[in-house]
């Protein structure tokens, strides 16, 4: 049976330029979260975010800055990274593929593009703008980079489309359809109106002190923290990988994706269950054989519970970890950024903390890790759940 496993992985995020700085700070407990000091910022109840330092653009030539909106710039960079950290091996390009997740695509390029329109007129808008606004543009920029032509997919599932883009890759792998596969997702939405447009849906949190703003599981927590970045993992078929000695980090052993059919907004405890269920399924596993979960968990208080429920029913009782607390929600790109921390706590045995969580909701009774603890853990669940009812799951393994 083919086998998709991971040889490579990079990122961009908060808390580093580097997967490798990303995960140390994880690890670490550093708190990727701010002050929004922008001047749109003024007057909103939403206060902290967190940021990608600017300097992540000094790897792109003055020409891919101006051509690409930040999502594909953002994620040129981290696909580059995990390419490289491949080992950047030769392949025909037939047999290369890529998928990059993201839930709004360039919107600070719709944003910017409109502005000047309405201020100086049609002539004023970037010839460039369509394809920088276009939410596939990501994956089309990494597709031509890494010259792939096994398919350019670009999943939009809300907060679920980073980890549809790892399943895409390893469905492609298992189909035969790839031999290698460069997936992930991104996402570039710290901005006035995304910010605005979630606030009023009352979905972030309103707290002042950014060390305090993002606490999944939390009895006081009152929404989530925007954050941005880019998180890429290389599949590649496991023969593959072995007849070119490749270094496999990990797994992607099982994967699902649904559909709750519920709510546009809410989620659905047992289609959430169900998922996670198919997911072990998928990979020959069971719930006891699963060592460490990362959760969803942006600390909402509707979204955190429902994922308690649907962890408590399947049965699954690993210690549970929500990164999201110091890294921000990546949205598109959180799935993604949950397998790089699972790898991680698998492959260094160190379970990275759940940031701010100190009085944990008394209906949130999983063993929630708030402070890094060792592991011996070999399978980790990652969850991903969005807006729209898109549920996805990704089982990962040590080896």
């Amino acid at each position: 049976m083919r086998r998709a496993v991971i040889t490579g992985i990079g990122a961009v995020s908060p808390l580093g330029l580097t997967a490798t700085e990303t995960w140390t700070s994880m690890r670490r407990g550093v708190d990727g979260v701010t002050a929004l000091k922008e001047p749109w910022a003024e007057g909103l109840p939403v206060h902290v975010a967190a940021r990608v330092d600017d300097a992540f653009a000094d790897a792109l030539t003055v020409r891919e800055v101006r051509r690409m909106d930040r999502v594909a710039q953002l994620t040129l960079v981290a696909g580059r990274a995990a390419w490289a950290d491949a080992g950047s091996p030769e392949i025909e390009p037939e047999r290369l593929g890529v998928a990059v997740g993201t839930a709004n695509g360039g919107y600070g390029t719709t944003l910017a593009q409109h502005a000047l329109l309405d201020e100086r007129g049609h002539r004023a808008v970037s010839p460039h703008a369509v394809t920088m606004v276009m939410a596939n543009s990501p994956a089309a920029w990494l597709s031509i980079d890494l010259a792939a032509k096994a398919g350019a997919r670009a999943p939009v599932t809300a907060c679920a489309a980073g980890s549809e883009a790892i399943g895409t890759g390893r469905q492609a792998i298992l189909a035969g359809e790839a031999d290698m596969y460069v997936c992930g997702g991104v996402e570039a939405s710290v901005l006035d109106l995304v910010v605005s447009a979630f606030s009023r849906a009352r979905a972030m949190s309103t707290q002042t002190d950014p060390a305090s703003a993002s606490r999944p599981f939390d009895a006081e927590r009152d929404g989530f923290v925007m954050g941005e970045g880019s998180a890429m993992v290389v599949l590649e078929e496991e023969s593959h990988a072995r007849a070119r000695g490749a270094r496999i980090l990990g797994a992607v052993e099982g994967f699902s994706l649904t559909s709750d059919a519920h709510d546009i907004v809410g989620g659905e405890p047992r289609n959430q269950a169900r998922t996670i269920e198919l997911a072990l399924r998928s990979a020959g596993l069971t719930p006891s054989d699963v060592g460490l979960v990362h959760a969803h968990a942006t600390s909402t208080p509707a979204g955190d519970l429902n994922e308690v429920r649907a962890l408590r029913s399947v049965g699954v009782g690993a210690p549970v970890t929500a990164t999201k607390a110091s890294t921000g929600h990546l949205l598109g790109g959180s799935g993604p950024l949950g397998a790089l921390a699972a790898l991680g706590a698998m492959r260094d045995g160190v379970v990275p903390p759940t940031l701010h969580t100190s009085t944990l909701d008394p209906e949130a009774d999983l063993d929630v890790v708030t402070e890094a603890r060792t592991t011996t853990a070999e399978v980790a669940l990652v969850d991903a759940f969005g807006f729209g009812g898109h549920s996805a799951a990704l089982v990962l393994t040590r080896s």
